[in-house]
């Protein structure tokens, strides 16, 4: 077994350690990925992107069944879920392939095993539990990810009470579903089989469902996901779980009561935990604070030439996050100059439910606490033509601005398409805009994007069409 040596290794080929691994190359740097299971990492092959087109069957099914809002008929509308599900796994391997196909561009060496630091400068590699390279460099990132959180007593069987990756391929379509966290990843699973026709149910721990986002678009959600007949518990706890031969029992309590609730399948979406086990950080300066790599602002660990990128190294968990770290990471241990570090309020977030929801920056509560003296603006999407004309008049957007100084503090949306339009604003507080630049910039009519122009003429008492 040979040793080999390069100039950077990246343990871990997800959204974090591919795009690394080809920042690197691009600056001239020799590179290796070690993987042990699929290109492209959860994100890719279990998360972001096969959701993605679970998510596009179920908003198609249901428009097939809205077809005389807009002067359609059709008769006998149903789905194949094999198909369904068929389509979501062939989209993450034509993908997954792609990556590989720019590791190969980039010249990037990837190797498939289960890599683990073994002294300084050093990742020893295994596969099948038989040693298969010893690689060295001055500079190793790790990108091992994280899974999904067990709750204890309610561990996931993999037949009736469900993880991700068992809802995403779902053998048949249970007719009811309780779902545990209404986060990003548990209210998506729930608007995906809501909309394929399940009974959904939510139990949120906390006080309103979608907790990370502004008070008004958490309120906004919910009464949306209640109208369209999802049950949703907040302030609420699932207590144990029964397996019965063909459906699970859950006692929730909220409210200082207690009741019983019997579905066919319970969804598990209650966080992540960081995949630190078995990758060598025994011994090593890397510490680790609840499951998760502690990093500085460059992504660098307690331990010299060490670093760690992604959900790995906590939240936001998001795979643009673990991108951009890869990047900013690279680019510092090659002396690029002018990187700067991640500032994690311009981090933007997206949950592709129906309706939408995005975000960027404080929400109105954080600003306050901050000690912002605050302007909001917020503008519905009843009052926008391009809405309206789309047959999507629910949604609103919200944003927040420092009276002060007219900086953008925040921006919240809901509604259709807002996860593509929430970038509008990313950009706006990268370029640190104020309102004015705002205001005088020209948004194309008609389009869902007046809102957010609307929005901020509303903070400063100027909405045209509200």
């Amino acid at each position: 077994m040979a040793e080999q040596t390069f100039d950077l290794i990246v343990l871990g080929g997800g959204p974090g350690g591919y795009v690394a691994a080809i920042r690197a190359a691009q600056l001239g740097m020799k590179t290796a990925v070690v993987e042990r299971d699929e290109l492209g990492g959860i994100c890719l092959n279990w998360g972001c992107i096969p959701t993605k087109a679970l998510l596009r069957a179920s908003e198609i099914n249901h428009l097939l069944h809205h077809l005389k809002d807009y002067g359609f008929a059709a008769d006998n509308i149903r789905f194949d879920l094999p198909a369904v599900v068929k389509r979501s796994r062939a989209v993450a391997k034509q993908l997954s392939s792609g990556v590989a196909h720019l590791m190969r561009k980039n010249k990037v060496t990837v190797i498939a095993g289960v890599g683990k630091l073994a002294g300084k400068n050093t990742l020893a590699v295994e596969a099948d539990k038989k040693p298969v390279a010893t690689l060295k460099a001055p500079h190793i990132i790790l990108a091992t990810g994280a899974r999904a959180r067990q709750l204890p007593g309610i561990e996931t069987d993999k037949k009736l009470i469900w993880s991700y990756r068992e809802a995403m391929v779902p053998p048949a379509l249970p007719k009811s579903l309780l779902v545990i966290g209404s986060g990003a990843i548990g209210i998506e699973f729930a608007s995906f089989f809501l909309d394929m026709g399940a009974a959904v149910t939510v139990v949120e721990v906390l006080d309103r469902v979608l907790p990370v986002e502004d008070e008004e678009i958490s309120a906004f959600a919910r009464k949306a996901f209640e109208k369209q007949g999802m049950k949703i518990f907040t302030s609420a706890t699932v207590k144990g779980a029964k397996q019965g031969s063909d459906n699970v029992t859950v006692t929730v309590e909220a409210g200082g009561k207690s009741q019983e609730i019997t579905v066919d399948r319970l969804i598990s979406a209650v966080g992540i935990v960081g995949n630190v086990e078995n990758i060598g950080l025994e011994g090593t300066g890397v510490k680790v604070d609840r499951t998760h790599v502690v990093i500085d602002e460059w992504c660098r660990t307690g331990e010299a030439g060490v670093y760690a990128i992604g959900d790995l190294a906590g939240p936001p968990w998001l795979a643009h996050k673990a991108s951009h770290e890869g990047v900013v990471c690279v680019e510092k241990i090659a002396g690029v100059n002018g990187v700067h570090p991640i500032d994690w309020t311009n981090i933007p977030g997206c949950t592709y439910c129906r309706p939408q929801v995005a975000s960027v920056g404080l929400t109105e509560a954080r600003a306050k606490a901050a000690g912002h003296q605050v302007k909001v603006g917020k503008f519905p999407f009843i009052g926008n033509g391009k809405a309206i004309a789309m047959g999507e008049p629910e949604g609103m957007v919200k944003t927040v601005f420092d009276a002060k100084t007219g900086e953008l503090l925040g921006a919240h949306m809901i509604g259709a398409e807002v996860t593509e339009l929430i970038q509008g604003y990313a950009i706006a507080r990268t370029l640190e805009s104020t309102e004015a630049e705002l205001i005088e910039t020209i948004f194309p009519h008609p389009t869902i994007s007046e809102t957010m122009h609307e929005a901020v003429l509303d903070a400063y008492g100027r909405v045209i069409h509200f």
